[in-house]
């Protein structure tokens, strides 16, 4: 089959995922074998690519974000038919026994693996994931608009669902970052109920964007809404964005961090986060959430707003998503 391999991390620009032939793998006991359809293209991928995340296996087929129809499966799994939809995500599986998983917390799991990190992903012709980490995709979702629900979608429900907000028909919700994750997020947040107010950068796509979808505010990245905040999130891996942040959160607020890798968040004073406010990072989500987020998907008639590119054109979706050309999420359409 045809795989987008990465060797050696480098930056985007090189161009350094190349095209190899590599054997279709087997799926083992538990697991099944999708033909890709579609994997969406993920700022967390660029970290693999990039060197931000070290890297955990070598060679590695990066992508997590995919969809695909059942070709195979392995022993044990006797659930699903030839030519179902599935999608695999970031989280591939998890010990089952640590004191994380036995509790329910499966997202802090001691001992997981990763989808596209430390096992092959979807940038590629055929991918195996657990069957038990697999999500049924909805009728009515094509594959391209399904596939930044794999990892932008559930990781925005996961970031809404610890923002601390219980009454979202009067929240207040701040995004900062408008990608991926949060033009998703700001369709579940409205749906919810609440008032969405924006920071972003770039006016023409993702500020255009949020307006399009809603947003009672939008604004530059570094700009106080006009109205205090019950919480926000920060999807953008920027760490100076944190405090400015934490300056619009009413008392008791709470700051979300929705990104795996962030750089280095600067020195802020304490008056920042007196009056109770707090800092939360999102760490992975459980299947649970998944499966909550897509029920709530279909409720909310999510909509994503998707770039598609070629399977030739990975490095180009991974250079574009640094530079901010893409509005929306990136989708590389492996086959039809």
């Amino acid at each position: 089959m045809k795989a987008l391999v990465l060797s050696k991390q480098a930056d985007a620009a090189e161009r350094p995922l190349s095209f190899s032939e590599v054997p279709v793998p087997e799926p083992g006991p538990g697991e099944v074998l999708l033909k890709v359809e579609t994997c969406g293209v993920c700022r967390t991928d660029l970290h693999v690519v990039e060197g931000d995340l070290q890297l955990r296996k070598r060679p590695v087929i990066p992508g997590h974000q995919i969809i695909g129809v059942v070709e195979g499966v392995g022993t044990g799994v006797n659930k699903v038919t030839r030519g179902t939809r599935l999608g695999g995500a970031w989280l591939n599986s998890t010990c089952g026994i640590c004191r994380f998983c036995i509790r329910g917390r499966e997202n802090l799991c001691d001992s997981p693996e990763f989808t596209g990190w430390t096992r092959d992903g979807g940038y590629a012709q055929y991918a195996v994931v657990p069957f038990g980490f697999a999500y049924p995709i909805p009728d009515g979702i094509e594959p391209v608009n399904a596939a930044p629900l794999m990892c932008a979608g559930i990781i925005g429900y996961r970031a809404l669902k610890i923002s601390g907000i219980e009454d979202w028909r009067e929240a207040r919700l701040g995004i900062y970052g408008f990608g991926a994750a949060g033009h998703v997020a700001i369709q579940l947040a409205r749906h919810r109920g609440a008032e969405v107010y924006v920071a972003t950068r770039d006016k023409r796509k993702h500020q255009a964007l949020a307006e399009e979808l809603g947003a009672e505010w939008v604004g530059d990245t570094y700009e106080t809404p006009p109205e205090k905040l019950d919480a926000a999130i920060v999807f953008a891996p920027a760490g100076e964005i944190v405090p400015a942040a934490l300056k619009a959160l009413e008392k008791g607020g709470t700051l979300v961090l929705g990104g795996i890798h962030m750089s280095p968040i600067p020195e802020f004073k304490y008056r920042l986060i007196y009056g109770e406010r707090i800092i939360k990072s999102v760490m992975n989500n459980t299947r649970a959430d998944g499966e909550e987020f897509l029920r709530e998907a279909v409720e909310a008639r999510i909509e994503t707003s998707v770039r598609v590119y070629s399977f030739e054109e990975a490095n180009q979706a991974l250079i574009d998503l640094k530079t901010d050309a893409v509005r929306g999420a990136a989708v590389l359409e492996v086959s039809s």
